[in-house]
């Protein structure tokens, strides 16, 4: 890594989680302890061993899930710091904004974790179980998803631009069926359904919108040390009301993630680094940029890794 190359921390979203996620630095370092310490204390219930003992379906709850892969980032991010990288840039895949706006000191992590804890409630609370339902369509252009997300109605719209190859849909139950069997017919390669509780970043979730704001609009957010690419525009922000804004419409608006990472290697990019839980955005920087280098940092080993080449490359 020459002293030109460009770094992005990446922070994931739901889907990313896994029981067990976080334990290793808990373990091994005090300053990621002290961060799933501050989590229990500011929730008032024990995150860190939900996280590290938790059955698999306590974990998949969103109002648990949420808190717990931001918190799990943090505690990685924390060691990052410390050990003196600085990114570029910063993102974070829906949920991950907040964990991205801590890493940029916008927000303090004990009022992102509250603040998250809560939008899974608002999101889980919006639809009734079972009513709403999200699909990933595989290898159909995104013009094409759009159609039909219009054609189906209002019930339905596209909620991740993840990749050239995965959008994901989201809607009523009834809407994303009759939307996966048209993509389908379409020339779709595959349209499966998602083990997810909400129908999140559609317009179904307004509800948890307009209650996520009165929480945003109590928050202090201070200007972004880092700059952000947001997941609502795909465009580099810097102040505290952009951030705000950012994340209130981000509850019914797609994620532009495939955008946000090209506009993240037109920055200049070669590096992107994930922080927390899982390897979900390594996996999809790969189908927007195979030349693109990437790392993911979840255990001791892989932030050992990382911190080698970085130091190696720097020397």
């Amino acid at each position: 890594m020459g002293k030109t190359e460009k770094i992005a921390f990446i922070f994931p979203g739901q889907a990313s989680q896994y029981v067990g996620m976080g334990k290793d630095f808990f373990n091994s370092y005090k300053e990621s302890r002290a961060i799933y310490e501050k989590a229990d204390q500011t929730l008032g219930f024990p995150l860190s061993s939900l996280c590290f003992e938790g059955t698999d379906k306590e974990v998949q709850i969103t109002t648990n899930t949420q808190p717990a892969i931001l918190t799990t980032s943090i505690a990685a991010w924390t060691l990052l710091r410390d050990s003196g990288v600085k990114p570029d840039y910063v993102a974070g895949h829906s949920l991950g904004e907040y964990s991205a706006l801590v890493a940029a000191e916008s927000l303090s992590f004990e009022h992102a974790v509250s603040l998250v804890r809560k939008r899974g409630q608002y999101m889980q609370e919006a639809v009734p179980v079972g009513e709403g339902a999200m699909a990933a369509i595989i290898a159909l252009e995104r013009s094409k998803v759009e159609k039909i997300c219009q054609q189906v109605g209002e019930r339905v719209q596209p909620a991740n631009y993840n990749s050239p190859i995965q959008i994901v849909i989201s809607g009523t139950r009834e809407g994303i069926d009759k939307a996966m069997e048209l993509a389908l017919q379409e020339g779709a390669k595959r349209a499966t359904l998602l083990p997810v509780s909400a129908p999140f970043h559609s317009k179904l979730m307004l509800p948890a919108q307009e209650r996520l704001q009165v929480d945003i609009d109590k928050t202090i957010f201070h200007p972004l040390l880092i700059p952000l690419v947001t997941n609502v525009d795909a465009k580099i922000i810097h102040t505290p009301q952009e951030a705000m804004d950012s994340l209130i419409r981000q509850v019914t608006s797609p994620v532009r993630w495939e955008d946000s990472m090209r506009h993240l290697i037109t920055q200049g990019v070669s590096i992107f680094v994930e922080v927390g839980p899982g390897r979900v955005l390594s996996n999809l920087i790969k189908r927007i940029d195979k030349g693109i280098k990437t790392f993911n940092i979840e255990d001791k080993a892989t932030l050992n890794s990382f911190l080698n080449y970085y130091d190696t490359s720097n020397k």
